[in-house]
């Protein structure tokens, strides 16, 4: 069984969908830790909910010691690390330990509209502001840059004239209820093999 430690910010709603498809034994893993970078995320409930252990980490205060705390909480008890709407960065120690397991949930279709500032809402706004008629989001493992490693799994969603950041927000978030336990779905049954920057899944 899989063991994973997931990370959040906010509300935790894929944390959720994480958490409702192991119950529904769609993936074989357990939840060992939630960790939030800021106090009072609701997320941390949805975990207490759960009787999973949850630990809120105050960003602001360990700024540059926040993977370090984080590390500290799980090395050794974790075989995958799962941001889910995690805000901060990944640096340091934690990212050599867990190299190639770790993955992140990013809000557009990588490489659009993805590295510094790129978060939340303002992924969506971007995206709007351009134009573009097609967006989504992207699974992808975590390395030592910012939305730079490799894609795993990508959906995409219409945008239709007249969407609001907040339209398309609600829109992708429905593909990332998805495809984020499809990926930890595939990497708990060992089904995803690198091939250079490319991911193929096994079946």
């Amino acid at each position: 069984m899989l063991k994973i430690a997931v990370l959040i910010s906010g509300g935790g709603s894929n944390l959720q969908a994480i958490i409702d498809k192991i119950k529904q034994g769609y993936i074989n893993a357990k939840i060992e830790a939630v960790i939030s970078d800021r106090i009072g995320a609701y997320g941390i409930e949805r975990a207490k909910n759960e009787n999973i252990p949850a630990y809120e980490l105050n960003r602001k205060e360990l700024k540059g010691n926040l993977s370090n705390e984080i590390l500290k909480l799980i090395d050794g008890k974790v075989d995958l690390i799962v941001l889910a709407g995690f805000l901060s960065i990944l640096q340091g120690e934690i990212l050599e330990k867990f190299k190639n397991r770790i993955i992140n949930i990013h809000p557009s279709l990588m490489p659009s509209f993805c590295g510094v500032g790129m978060y939340g809402i303002k992924v969506h706004e971007k995206a709007i502001e351009y134009g573009v008629k097609v967006s989504g989001c992207t699974v992808h493992f975590v390395d030592e840059g910012i939305d730079t490693g490799t894609i795993i799994f990508q959906n995409s969603v219409p945008v239709y004239d007249g969407d609001s950041a907040e339209d398309l927000q609600a829109r992708v978030l429905v593909e990332e209820h998805k495809i984020l336990p499809k990926a930890v779905k595939l990497i708990s049954e060992g089904k995803l093999k690198y091939n250079n920057r490319k991911v193929i899944v096994e079946e």
